[in-house]
């Protein structure tokens, strides 16, 4: 039976009492950011739930009450899963029409007045600072059709795919909240493949593209020098949040070698604003890929359910840039529907490989899965796939096509488990739209 909140939480609602993520908010009468969970068409405050004597039935959080009083998640992050998993079990047993403390509630009228917000009238912000960001390439079904493309699907996977999850390490001051416009990036490109020499022009980008990805944030780091067991490496997860690396894929093709994706890359990721926690997606573990290849011993991961079963989405919104983010008018588009438990390396794979040279992980830093596909038409990641390099185009309603983004288009990636539609775990929406490049 799905939990109940004396809270009106809409059917269908990815805000749910089963799951509460936690995000960081503003509003027009305190535009100081402070952490907030969302439950259906509301936010709880959780700076002001605490001043109120919220958090008096949980003594064990007294010595940290200060961290929900801070402008992002991390010092909460870094209090360990023990201390997330006691939190949200409390602040569900607080919210449910069950709740073991209806004299709280009654006695404290205040934590119902101030604490609750409308979704609508609060500014969501970066959940975490993130020191670092690095983007895995786990979604094999992504680098096998980005591989055929350009090398044939005898050798669309490079060698050493299926024995290290492969990465880049990303620009963590580019990651922005659902919401924040992108600017189509500058950059050197080739406009004539077949010309010789190859002599570059820098122009905006004309080959703007989506990657639709799950992110990671780190919650227990490591010292210098030390790994982190692929065992007991769920213990270093905080929680999730949907992604989308833009990516200029012709700066791209040019800069990449030797040394990989650099200006392509660096002018932009969207993340969602509300961070999943890993307990409250432990109901939807599945297997994930087959990898045949004999592991090395440090990425054995003994969990054989190691990735999520998450329904993703993307739309493709065509609209005036006077318009709304969110102003859809009839001209969207239901470009991919694909699952999260399309990788073939997990989480904790990721971070164990990353920490295994000695790296150090900190709190807060964030990890990107890489592109998520899979194997059928309309499930593909990224609109280069879509495409087929730009063989073809990519049918949009009413008639529109789209190769690559035009300015005005924004995309919204959605992301949700769970069948039940009372007690659904999701992520809301990480929406960007993209906005002409700055003249020089």
């Amino acid at each position: 039976m799905a939990l109940q909140s004396w809270l009106p939480v809409p059917k269908g609602s990815h805000f749910s009492l089963a799951n509460l993520p936690f995000g960081i908010i503003s509003n027009s009468k305190l535009r100081t950011p402070r952490p907030a969970i969302a439950i259906g068409e509301d936010a709880l405050d959780l700076s002001d739930f605490a001043k109120n004597g919220g958090f008096s039935e949980l003594p064990s959080i007294k010595d940290h009450i200060g961290v929900f009083s801070e402008r992002s998640l991390n010092s909460f992050a870094a209090l360990g899963r023990p201390v997330h998993r006691e939190v949200r079990s409390y602040l569900q047993s607080i919210l449910s029409i069950a709740t073991p403390y209806p004299s709280l509630l009654k006695d404290n009228q205040a934590l119902k007045e101030s604490s609750i917000l409308s979704l609508k009238d609060v500014t969501t912000h970066l959940p975490l600072e993130i020191g670092d960001y690095t983007d895995f390439f786990a979604g094999v079904n992504h680098a096998f059709n980005i591989g055929t493309l350009f090398r044939g699907p005898e050798n669309a996977l490079q060698p050493n795919y299926t024995h290290l999850p492969v990465a880049y390490h990303g620009r963590a001051s580019s990651v922005v909240v659902s919401g924040t416009p992108i600017h189509r990036p500058y950059g050197q490109i080739i406009v004539d493949p077949a010309a010789t020499p190859k002599v570059p022009t820098f122009t905006p980008c004309r080959r703007l593209d989506i990657e639709l990805e799950m992110g990671m944030f780190v919650c227990k780091g490591n010292k210098m020098g030390k790994r982190i067991g692929v065992n007991s490496a769920e213990d270093s997860i905080f929680g999730y949040v949907l992604m989308n690396d833009w990516s200029a894929r012709d700066v791209q093709m040019w800069e990449y070698v030797p040394l990989g994706p650099f200006n392509a890359k660096n002018f932009g990721t969207t993340i969602s604003a509300w961070v999943v926690l890993a307990d409250a997606l432990e109901p939807f573990r599945v297997t994930g890929l087959e990898n045949k290849t004999t592991l090395q011993e440090y990425l054995r991961q003994e969990q054989k359910e190691s990735v999520f079963d998450i329904a993703l989405e993307v739309d493709l919104t065509i609209m005036c840039l006077a318009k709304s983010m969110e102003a859809a008018n009839g001209n969207t588009t239901t470009i991919t529907r694909t699952n999260a438990c399309n990788l073939l390396w997990s989480f904790p794979q990721m971070l164990a490989h990353h920490a295994v040279s000695g790296c150090t992980m900190r709190v807060g830093d964030l990890l990107g899965s890489g592109t998520i596909s899979g194997t059928e038409s309309g499930t593909q990641g990224s609109l280069l796939e879509q495409i087929q390099g730009g063989k073809v185009a990519l049918k949009l309603n009413h008639g529109e096509e789209r190769k690559f983004l035009q300015d005005g288009d924004t995309i919204s990636i959605r992301g949700v488990a769970g069948q039940d539609e009372n007690s659904l775990v999701g992520f809301g929406s990480c929406v960007g739209r993209i906005d002409p490049a700055i003249p020089f």
